[in-house]
């Protein structure tokens, strides 16, 4: 896997009056970090047994990309890209076409996992870079629509040839969320899973705080812009800074409208997203920032179980935000 999104840091707590004093301060913390997907991992927990899960954690990460990596030759994606369908192996390849079945419909296309190609064209995919000049974005088109998709719990087909499918607007979300429920089941109920700045926070992290994760300045990338609590929710943080490349003085961003084909020019600089489950606010940070600050703010109109944060610049070229109310009292500003 090799995710594009902006950097989240994690960073001192602040103390939150009038929450219960749920949790004990003797139970010991246990930190584990790593590399995986093509970045890298941060994961805390408190355990009143001590108990070291990273062999289990690589295992399962490792397992994890045998299904969805573009980056694994011998992965299940790159196995129905080269072919018309797939026999699931493994249990990840269903639920993730499942939610991005749902994010498709529910955002009219702005998020399409079969969006391959145009990936590849504009040089952001495995293999080597194509000019993005050159590319015949009319005739991709033509290989771009999730409705050429078909699946049950068993399989997936296409129903068009030459259809192929690029999860990284979605899988690594999931894949922090599979790590969650493997906590879970060994009865961990209070930490922090973080694989390449996609996050989900349980239970308070001491007997007054709860987790509280930074998000980064996306006009000086390095920086922190705001810190945000997050209170048994997943949060993911989507940019179109970090990856991008130059061509003839043009910039070309990684974050494709696959309704149109192109890399279209937006306000938005970042669009962070908090929902239940790091799956839908992964396929959903992608979804926005194709969809862009209107889009977003219609259709949160009738969604009341997303939040968002977007910082997008005004027409005078300044930064501003946009938070949605669920969030509001949970995002301070960092000074700089």
């Amino acid at each position: 896997m090799n995710r594009f999104s902006a950097v989240v840091y994690f960073v001192m707590s602040w103390t939150l009056p009038d929450f219960s004093r749920a949790a004990t301060l003797e139970t010991p913390m246990v930190s584990i970090s790593g590399e995986a997907q093509g970045t890298t991992y941060h994961i805390k927990y408190f355990d009143e047994q001590n108990r070291n899960f990273k062999v289990e954690i690589d295992s399962i990460l490792k397992e994890f990309d045998k299904s969805l990596s573009n980056y694994r030759t011998d992965s299940e994606i790159v196995e129905f890209n080269k072919s018309s369908s797939l026999t699931f192996r493994l249990p990840y390849f269903y639920p993730v076409l499942k939610k991005s079945e749902e994010i498709f419909k529910e955002t009219n296309g702005a998020f399409d996992p079969t969006i391959m190609p145009l990936v590849e064209a504009y040089g952001f995919g495995p293999k080597k870079k194509i000019d993005p000049e050159n590319a015949n974005v009319d005739s991709l088109l033509q290989l771009i629509g999730f409705q050429n998709i078909q699946f049950d719990k068993n399989s997936v087909s296409k129903k068009k040839p030459h259809i192929r499918l690029d999860f990284n607007g979605i899988a690594q979300g999931y894949s922090v969320d599979i790590i969650s429920h493997f906590l879970e089941n060994k009865n961990i109920t209070r930490f922090m899973v973080e694989i390449g700045g996609e996050v989900v926070c349980k239970g308070k992290k001491n007997d007054r705080q709860y987790w509280v994760a930074g998000i980064e300045n996306p006009l000086v990338p390095g920086t922190l812009h705001s810190s945000i609590v997050l209170a048994d929710r997943a949060m993911t943080t989507a940019g179109n800074y970090r990856n991008h490349f130059k061509k003839n003085g043009q910039v070309f961003n990684h974050i494709i409208n696959p309704k149109t084909g192109s890399m279209e020019q937006s306000s938005v600089l970042s669009v962070t997203v908090i929902a239940k489950d790091a799956i839908t606010a992964d396929g959903y940070d992608t979804a926005f920032f194709v969809m862009g600050l209107n889009g977003i703010k219609s259709f949160l109109a009738k969604r009341k179980d997303i939040d968002v944060y977007v910082l997008y610049t005004n027409n005078q070229g300044k930064m501003e935000a946009f938070v949605t109310d669920g969030i509001k009292n949970f995002i301070k500003e960092i000074s700089n």
